[in-house]
């Protein structure tokens, strides 16, 4: 019986965090065809990362085509785009080492454009630096506002970046830049992105893609000429690739 692949992907995953974390480079592929456009993902992710109102690391984006009686309907998946040249770090004015954002070259999320919100000061200059609009800022706003009481799952802190970020008080992602980071802390834990786990169409593949061995890696080897990056013009080098027969860049004014 043919494994399923977030069985497989787990296997692949456990295997790759025995590397060294300059031989591995992560990478997420969303195969189109196989989205319906359910949102599991986004609404999985929203409660991983406890994201308040209108703040989405994995929106997705939907587009009709076509009159009746044969319309086309497609959908886009957009996380961060992990690039390897991001003009978001570029723009931030806290840089360095010790710096907002960052592209990551060490540890578990090697690869990844983190935040750090102790040291984000809420500027919002990568906000309209990206070209993915993949970054937001927090409001501090809450899905039971009006309500008689919050809900004590919206003042929960946020683990992310593997510690927890309180929703009040110090060092808050609230009046910071937010956005999509591969759920690092649950790399860290030996799981797979949530919205990779949560999808039931298994539309999304994870894993390093310089082990020859993975279903990543072998999924991009057997349709590297139907595989797209969104924006390619821009030359940011994402780190997410799609795969299925849709033009991207009709999709490029919904962001």
């Amino acid at each position: 019986m043919e494994k399923d692949i977030l069985v497989r992907m787990q296997e692949d995953l456990e295997r790759a965090l025995t590397k060294p974390a300059e031989n591995r480079r992560w990478v997420m592929l969303l195969d189109t065809r196989k989205c319906t456009s359910c949102k599991a993902c986004s609404v999985a992710c929203a409660s991983e990362n406890k994201l308040p109102p209108n703040l989405w690391y994995r929106p997705v984006f939907e587009r009709e085509d076509g009159k009746y009686p044969k319309p086309t309907r497609t959908a886009l998946p957009k996380p961060c785009m992990q690039c390897d040249n991001p003009p978001c770090v570029t723009a931030c004015p806290v840089k360095g080492a010790d710096g907002a954002t960052w592209k990551e070259t060490r540890g578990i999320g090697t690869g990844v454009v983190p935040v750090n919100y102790a040291k984000c000061i809420g500027c919002a200059k990568c906000v309209p630096a990206c070209p993915y609009s993949a970054r937001t800022m927090d409001n501090g706003r809450f899905h039971t506002e009006g309500t008689p009481q919050l809900m004590k799952y919206e003042t929960m802190p946020s683990f992310e970046y593997g510690r927890n970020w309180p929703r009040q008080g110090k060092h808050q992602p609230v009046g910071n830049v937010r956005k999509c980071h591969f759920c690092m802390h649950r790399l860290a834990n030996g799981m797979l992105p949530q919205c990779v786990t949560s999808c039931v169409c298994r539309m999304g593949y994870f894993g390093d893609a310089n082990d020859p061995e993975s279903l990543l890696a072998q999924v991009i080897k057997a349709n590297q000429t139907k595989i797209q990056i969104l924006k390619k013009e821009k030359g940011t080098k994402p780190r997410v690739y799609y795969l299925g027969n849709i033009n991207l860049e009709v999709f490029h004014g919904y962001f």
